[in-house]
């Protein structure tokens, strides 16, 4: 159980969970994690503390994040399959709706399935001091 007012944050296996302090979605400088949190060419999925606000999902490769809101262009759905259960394999993002494949490294552009040639909504981060920020 998280304790009211904080969010969770969760790997892409959906086992690990750690809680974040609140934070505006849409403010800069706000640390959406630790760069630690998310694994290795992995994601990690962020819940805002406002059930209105957007879901995110950070992708990690060594020591920069990538951030695009958990919605998929196609289908206008979350990614995960369970809160913070992602399908990743070779750096590209299953969505759990319809198929679609994104490629991580290529700034979250469908490379297979309903939406091709479309891309996950960016979401500006920096690494700072191992922390990640909307920037």
């Amino acid at each position: 159980m998280v304790p009211r007012g904080r969010m969770q944050c969760f790997n892409h296996e959906g086992a690990r969970r750690v809680s974040q302090v609140p934070m505006d979605m849409s403010t800069p400088n706000e640390v959406l994690c630790h760069l630690e949190d998310i694994p290795d060419g992995g994601v990690l999925g962020v819940d805002p503390p406002d059930p209105a606000g957007e879901p995110l999902l950070l992708s990690r490769h060594g020591n920069s994040a990538r951030c695009w809101l958990n919605i998929c262009p196609h289908a206008g759905r979350r990614m995960d399959y369970a809160p913070g259960s992602f399908l990743v394999k070779d750096e590209k993002l299953t969505c759990a709706v319809h198929g679609a494949a994104f490629a991580l490294r290529e700034a979250g552009l469908c490379v297979a399935g309903p939406c091709r040639g479309q891309s996950l909504v960016a979401v500006p981060v920096r690494v700072r001091d191992g922390r990640v920020e909307r920037a």
